[in-house]
């Protein structure tokens, strides 16, 4: 008797736990379908707010490209660009000045998203994922105007000024083909500022950069500057991010750019900036003038 009131109190538990299990499975696939009803809710209101997703560009203070005007506002013309494109995708470019020696690290480690501040592209393809080229820079070597520097071989045993780690840098230590001769020695400075300094001063008997950059230096100075004819090397400029990633945004970034190219957008900035668009612009995205 006691053995059969045992077995149905056990009976009747096992129905109640039973029970409750299904209550317990039917109330967990209720908070799932909500969750899931709440987050395709916040999502709808995160895209229809207006709000773009923020991405962090590294810079250089290098006009005309990248640099701030009078009122401390980011201007230039890689700035513009970069504004136009990335609002176009959706994005919101956070401008970032670094210590352009430390680009790469900057990039690896995440404090930008990418580097698009006049920076060439070429023998460095397989260093990031790039989007570009965009424009063409060639790189121009400066010094004073009563210089007895005329051509590159003039530079023979003279002192040289260079920005680090540009590509002015590597062309006058050799590190890819260059015509330039074997100079004393070449001084590499932190900034263009200090670099220009070096040339006012006569600590260096020449500086070498990009052609835009340096035509500042030649305006500025009032008649007290000139480059030399002589160009050792065209640049192909291009937006760099970090190797093996944002591969779709940069085929993106490519078919805007080509676009802006062809409708002209990209030359009136080069323009507005003072650059020769027929000269700089690349034409439908490609690397042909």
């Amino acid at each position: 008797m006691y053995f059969e009131k045992r077995t149905a109190r056990n009976r009747k538990y096992r129905k109640f736990l039973h029970s409750h299990q299904q209550k317990l499975i039917l109330l967990g696939v209720f908070v799932f379908v909500i969750s899931i009803v709440c987050g395709c809710s916040n999502q709808k209101e995160q895209e229809s707010d207006g709000s773009l997703q923020k991405i962090t560009v590294g810079i250089d203070k290098f006009e005309p490209y990248s640099y701030l005007d009078m009122d401390g506002n980011y201007t230039g013309v890689d700035i513009e660009i970069a504004s136009k494109v990335f609002h176009e995708l959706g994005y919101e470019p956070d401008f970032k000045f670094i210590t352009w020696s430390e680009k790469h690290t900057c990039l690896a480690d995440g404090t930008i998203d990418c580097i698009w501040s006049c920076y060439s592209m070429n023998d460095r393809e397989n260093d990031y994922q790039w989007a570009g080229p965009y424009l063409y820079s060639r790189q121009v070597i400066a010094v004073a105007s009563d210089s007895d520097i005329q051509t590159f071989d003039d530079l023979l045993g003279k002192n040289v000024g260079v920005q680090d780690t540009t590509r002015a840098a590597e062309l006058f230590f050799h590190t890819i083909d260059s015509a330039l001769p074997e100079v004393k020695q070449v001084n590499c400075f932190a900034t263009t500022e200090d670099m220009f300094a070096a040339l006012r001063k006569g600590y260096v008997d020449a500086i070498a950069g990009h052609e835009a950059l340096l035509n500042e230096l030649i305006i500025n100075g009032k008649g007290k500057y000139r480059l030399l004819d002589e160009s050792p090397y065209i640049s192909k400029i291009g937006i760099a991010f970090q190797k093996g990633t944002h591969e779709e945004l940069t085929q993106k970034i490519n078919g805007l750019i080509k676009e802006m190219s062809e409708d002209g957008t990209i030359g009136s900035i080069a323009e507005k900036y003072g650059l020769d668009a027929e000269k700089v612009v690349i034409r439908g995205g490609s690397d042909e003038k």
